[in-house]
């Protein structure tokens, strides 16, 4: 589905156009992605609802909802391009993305960063309330 932005920007979920390459290049040098293999990026995308954001037909963010579409979304592997994070197209694609159709009947949303608590803060996004809830697994071997 393609949204039409201000400033020749666009929000597309059409996965055939996001270019996976792309995607991977920048995840490797994230704090959080770095040791994903451009296989793992790729079944990741194929699993998600992946957003791509355009300026001129050129991706220049990228973000995916691990979602089933009525109880929970986990909003991961945001980003913007370096060169275009000063022009606020952040909070604009975390906007989209929060307002976008298919998303609205969600109940709980979920999301872990470093340090854009700020930007996330905006759309209503808060530390866990009572975070001794929440259990992992995070596996290390796979």
């Amino acid at each position: 589905m393609k949204i039409y932005l201000p400033e020749a920007l666009e929000l597309d979920t059409a996965i055939e156009r996001i270019p996976i390459n792309e995607i991977y290049d920048f995840l490797k040098t994230s704090y959080w992605a770095n040791q994903r293999s451009i296989e793992d990026v790729e079944k990741s995308m194929l699993n998600s609802l992946c957003f791509g954001l355009y300026l001129n037909n050129k991706l220049i963010g990228f973000a995916r909802v691990v979602t089933d579409y009525t109880i929970l979304a986990y909003l991961c592997d945001v980003f913007i391009l370096p060169q275009f994070q000063a022009n606020k197209y952040g909070t604009l694609f975390v906007r989209e993305i929060m307002n976008y159709p298919k998303l609205q009947t969600i109940r709980r949303w979920l999301l872990a960063t470093k340090d854009a608590h700020e930007l996330y803060r905006k759309f209503g996004f808060k530390e866990l309330e009572s975070p001794l809830r929440w259990m992992e697994i995070f596996r290390t071997d796979v």
